[in-house]
């Protein structure tokens, strides 16, 4: 039987992915999605993670789901949304299992050049001037107010708010890290699904991996933003089993 198995995204869980993998699995498809640590309650992290300790938590996940599913030996595909994207890319160029395909879904893992700093002065500099108020010093509690905007509201990306203990730790190690170098590295076939309309992971992150990754192909989704499991899960579905059936 192919197996499956998704990586969801930073903060989120398995739950999310229920709709598609039920969809999946009623087409003869083994689908397992784990609930990556740090994000569920009893399952959190005790010490500042990296990539690499993700990486290493799939690895001994997998070899765990060899004792019940033997054929996972043989390989199996795998699919990362977001922050799961990241893991798949590192996953895959490492080597460390033997994938039959690759599924990036709104991947995270290409790093900006600009700061999120820089940003949010930039976006300061245009307020500033929209309010003809000159070149006057920005205050610490404009910045903090400029900076939860910048987040909710221009890219809707809350995780750097959000993460507290660990994690902030932790996701400031993961957004440290640049995949764009290790994307020529996948050589399996790889199937890259985006939405246009993604404000969190941009569709030229897409065009890039699809430039960096030898043997894959895009599709795009119309109308469609970061979150395709939820937006359209039939549609996903149906995108994700045709390119198992296919490889």
């Amino acid at each position: 039987m192919k197996t499956l198995i998704i990586l969801h995204g930073w903060q989120s869980s398995a739950k999310r992915w229920e709709k598609v993998k039920e969809i999946i699995e009623e087409h003869g498809i083994r689908v397992l999605c784990p609930n990556i640590p740090g994000f569920k309650s009893g399952n959190e992290l005790k010490e500042v993670w990296n990539l690499d300790n993700y990486i290493d938590w799939f690895s001994d996940f997998v070899m765990q789901q060899k004792l019940e599913y033997p054929d996972i030996e043989d390989g199996f595909y795998l699919l990362g949304h977001s922050f799961g994207g990241r893991m798949t890319i590192k996953i895959a160029s490492k080597k460390i299992l033997k994938l039959k395909g690759v599924i990036l879904v709104s991947a995270a893992g290409v790093k900006r050049n600009q700061t999120i700093h820089g940003e949010i002065m930039g976006l300061a500099a245009k307020l500033m001037r929209a309010f003809n108020l000159g070149d006057r010093p920005m205050s610490k509690n404009a910045y903090n107010f400029l900076r939860v905007f910048f987040y909710r509201y221009i890219i809707r990306k809350t995780d750097y708010l959000n993460a507290k203990g660990t994690l902030n730790d932790t996701i400031k190690n993961i957004l440290a890290e640049d995949l764009k170098m290790v994307l020529s590295d996948i050589l399996e076939p790889t199937k890259i699904i985006w939405g246009d309309k993604d404000r969190i992971t941009p569709l030229r992150d897409a065009n890039l991996m699809k430039e960096k990754i030898i043997n894959s192909e895009l599709e795009v989704f119309k109308g469609v933003g970061h979150m395709p499991y939820n937006e359209c899960p039939e549609k996903l579905a149906e995108s994700i089993m045709k390119f198992i059936n296919k490889n």
